[in-house]
Formats: structure tokens, C-alpha cells, sequence
């Protein structure tokens, strides 16, 4: 077991502070990274402030991790000492039950064991995440990074990235089809990136007109007002496939009404309530769907796939020591559109 420095925070009305944690040492299917990026996700603030009532203390954050390998365990086979690495938002399942032996370990039935603030089974208590030096990772969840792309640029891959390829793939948009990207954020600047290199006819749906430049510049091809009445009924029952990610509650029926029969739209922001009225999915045999991250083999086929397309985040790039102001920089919607630490920071 060695300490490390991280950051994390020790009560939900916090900031967070440098505290010291422990890492195991490394098992024989292990892989130790030194993390140079870590990005920064709305789900870390959420735990944080414990917005979901479910947060454990001391909370270091941290789900999008790029580093290098600086060890291998005696029985690992696919990394090496000096491979640049992604770890994601899990670092463990049970690898037995149907949904991890069909690669989803997401959804394992089990459990699977978040970055952080998931059952550390090796010491006890809690996972803690990427805001730290170093991280022991299993090696079944450790990820190849294109070394062609800005190394930074990729880590929100890891969550960001992940939750907007996995529905696109898992409601096979292709070439030529019509897809509507609710909300432009961290999660929608992603599906657009995404939507557009599959070929598909992207179109960015949001309330503010004043995206809509910046919506054509990563890659759609139209920007429809979802407050303009006449432009909702122009593209009416004109969707093959709508990725929702508004982060709240919100009213889904005008959306549902903008799909072709037997279309659907996913929810990847949304996890409270929605209003969704029956009429709107039995009347074109519409459907509603969910959608958490992706499996491990989905993660690393998106990682691939963006190291042939060049496809990274737009990010800004902070110091450690500035991550609570990046907090309530992300809650006011002030960046575009993720943050990225630079974890060399950390050993400031």
C-alpha cells in the first residue's frame, strides 16, 4: 500500500482540499498509471455536494483518467511499462453474470465497481478516482489511447465520449439517416462530433439561437430552435434517432414529436423525472429509451474509431488548485465544454 497525493473533498458542503490516500499495491492482473489528465465531469460535482444522496466521505473525484503505465502485475499481457492508458467511470465488475460476459459491465447484475466512490474490495471502504497521482486499475478495465490524438483533448472520452457513442451505436445511426442532438454541452458537443463523422445528417437542437455558430463549427449541419414553433412542426416526424442530453428533469414531448415512426430517442443526461406523455410514442409506435456509458470493448472500439477520425473534446485546461472555481464554472454553464486537469499540478 503507498500514500498519494489527491484531492477530494470531505463533507458535501466542502471545497475540495489536497488530502493523502492509499493505493493498493499492485496484484498480479494490475496495471499502475501516473495520471497526467483527469477531466472533469458534472457527475464529479454531483457527488461532491452529494446531489444524489448516495456520496461517501472523504469523495476524490475523478472518472476520466489518461496516464502512462509505470508497472504491470506479473500476469498482465496487453500493457506495458510507458503505454498511454484510459481508465473510465468503472474499474471493476464481477465478470460472471450475462451482462459482463456480453461486454456490458455497466450494466453488470452484480454491481459494477465505480471509479470512485464504489466498494473497494481490495482495501475496504471506498474507490477514490483520478483527482490523484496515481491509480492500480485491473487490467481488464484499462483502455489503449491513440497516441495520434492531443492526449489532454481525450479524456473526457472516458465519460463524455462513451455516453454519447455507446446509443448511437446500440441504434445503429449510419450514413444518410437524421439525427437530432438535444443540448449543447459536454455530453452534446460529443454526440455532434459523433453523429457527423458517422455520416449521418446532424442536427442540433437547443433554446439558444446564440449556439448555433458554435454548433455548425463542430459539425451540424442544421440547428433547429426548439422554441420556434413553426421550425418544431417544419422537421415534425423527421427524426430517425434524437440523443436527449439534458442534464434535468424537462417536458421530452415536443422531441418525441420530431421522430419518424418506429424512431427513437435515448436519455443519457436526465436521471429524475421527464414528462412524457403515452399519445406521443403509441401513435408512430415511437419509443423512449436510456442509456448509461458503454462497456469496456465499446469504450476502446470508440477510442479507436476517434484516432481514425481525430476526434477529441473541446477542452480548456486548469491547474488542480483551481478545481473548486471550475465547479461553479461548470454549474454556470461557463466553459466549453469541458474542463481538463493537468495533474502534473497536483505535486505543486
Amino acid at each position: 500500500m503507498k500514500k498519494v497525493n489527491a484531492y477530494g473533498a470531505k463533507a458535501s458542503d466542502a471545497d475540495l482540499e489536497a488530502m493523502n490516500i492509499d493505493r493498493r499495491d499492485i496484484l498480479p492482473n494490475d496495471v499502475k498509471i501516473e495520471i497526467d489528465y483527469c477531466g472533469v465531469c458534472h457527475s464529479d460535482i454531483h457527488q461532491v455536494r452529494n446531489d444524489w444522496g448516495n456520496s461517501k466521505y472523504p469523495v476524490v473525484p475523478g472518472h476520466e483518467i489518461i496516464g502512462h503505465v509505470v508497472e504491470v502485475g506479473d500476469e498482465v499481457k496487453n500493457f506495458k511499462k510507458g503505454d498511454l492508458v484510459g481508465v473510465g467511470c468503472m474499474v471493476d465488475s464481477c465478470q460472471e453474470c450475462d451482462a459482463c460476459k456480453e461486454d456490458l459491465e455497466q450494466y453488470c447484475e452484480n454491481g459494477m465497481v465505480a471509479t470512485y466512490n464504489g466498494q473497494d474490495k481490495h482495501l475496504g471502504g471506498h474507490t477514490f478516482g483520478g483527482y490523484s497521482e496515481m491509480v492500480v486499475v485491473r487490467e481488464k478495465f484499462v483502455l489503449k489511447v491513440p497516441e495520434n490524438l492531443d492526449t489532454a483533448a481525450v479524456a473526457p472520452l472516458l465519460c463524455a465520449g462513451i455516453t454519447t457513442w455507446s446509443p448511437l451505436r446500440q441504434w445503429n445511426v449510419k450514413k444518410g439517416d437524421k439525427v437530432g442532438v438535444v443540448g449543447l454541452g459536454g455530453l452534446g458537443h460529443m454526440g455532434i462530433k459523433f453523429a457527423h463523422a458517422l455520416g449521418a445528417h446532424t442536427v442540433m437542437i437547443t433554446t439558444s439561437p446564440s449556439k448555433a455558430e458554435d454548433a455548425k463549427r463542430l459539425g451540424a449541419d442544421e440547428v433547429l430552435i426548439s422554441k420556434d414553433e413553426d421550425q418544431m412542426k417544419k422537421h415534425q416526424g423527421s427524426f430517425d434517432f434524437i440523443l436527449n442530453t439534458v442534464p434535468v428533469g424537462h417536458d421530452t414531448n415536443p422531441y418525441i414529436a420530431l421522430l419518424k415512426r418506429d424512431a427513437t430517442m435515448t436519455l443519457v443526461g436526465a436521471i429524475d423525472e421527464v414528462d412524457v406523455h403515452g399519445g406521443g410514442l403509441v401513435m408512430g409506435r415511437k419509443r423512449l429509451a436510456g442509456s448509461l456509458i458503454g462497456g469496456i470493448k465499446e469504450t476502446q472500439e470508440m477510442l479507436d474509431f476517434c484516432g481514425e477520425h481525430d476526434i477529441v473534446s473541446d477542452i480548456e485546461m486548469i491547474d488542480m488548485q483551481n478545481i473548486n472555481e471550475a465547479y461553479e464554472r461548470v454549474v454556470n454553464s461557463d466553459v466549453k465544454y469541458r474542463f481538463v486537469i493537468d495533474m502534473k499540478s497536483i505535486k505543486n
